[in-house]
């Protein structure tokens, strides 16, 4: 297995079926990078890799033919590192919420799965029109600010609902 195709599958993780990568790699990683590093560490690590994601993902286009392959698990964790960074802020919003901290993380990434697979409007548009690396990293960067900002309007709804 080349450099490339081991870095953008993450270690071959995005040849197991398409959830189990995803929750067995990226969501774990992500998680324990965010609560020891913080927010702001796993957001610079997710825009760092955004970025080089764009390059490997044209060079293996190039090298293999298709566009998208099911396999590169990189874009899928770099838009859920940024769904969880966005809703690691969501419990501040109802402090006294009990369990409010996995409670963001389970709907970020629930949210996440519902955006990167529907792909509604820009997402969707993206993911059918902006071929190349930058299409195939910016829809899922898209999909995890939206999953994001899903979880905070929610957490915002109870905020309002239990006063």
């Amino acid at each position: 297995m080349s450099l490339n195709r081991l870095f953008l599958t993450l270690g071959g993780a995005g040849k197991l079926p398409a959830p189990f990568g995803l929750l067995l790699v990226a969501l774990p990683l992500g998680l324990l990078l965010l609560l020891g590093l913080g927010a702001e560490s796993l957001f610079s690590l997710a825009f760092a890799l955004f970025i080089v994601g764009i390059f490997e993902v044209n060079r293996y286009e190039q090298s293999t033919g298709v566009h998208d392959a099911p396999e590169i698990l990189l874009d899928d964790a770099v838009g859920l590192w940024i769904a969880l960074v966005i809703g690691a802020h969501a419990p501040g919003l109802v402090p006294d919420l009990p369990y409010a901290l996995p409670a963001a993380f389970l709907l970020s990434l629930a949210a996440f799965v519902l955006f990167e697979r529907w792909r509604p409007s820009t997402i969707g548009w993206i993911g059918r029109n902006l071929k190349g690396g930058l299409g195939v990293m910016l829809d899922d960067v898209l999909a995890g600010f939206a999953a994001g900002m899903l979880t905070l309007l929610i957490f915002k709804g109870i905020e309002i609902f239990r006063q």
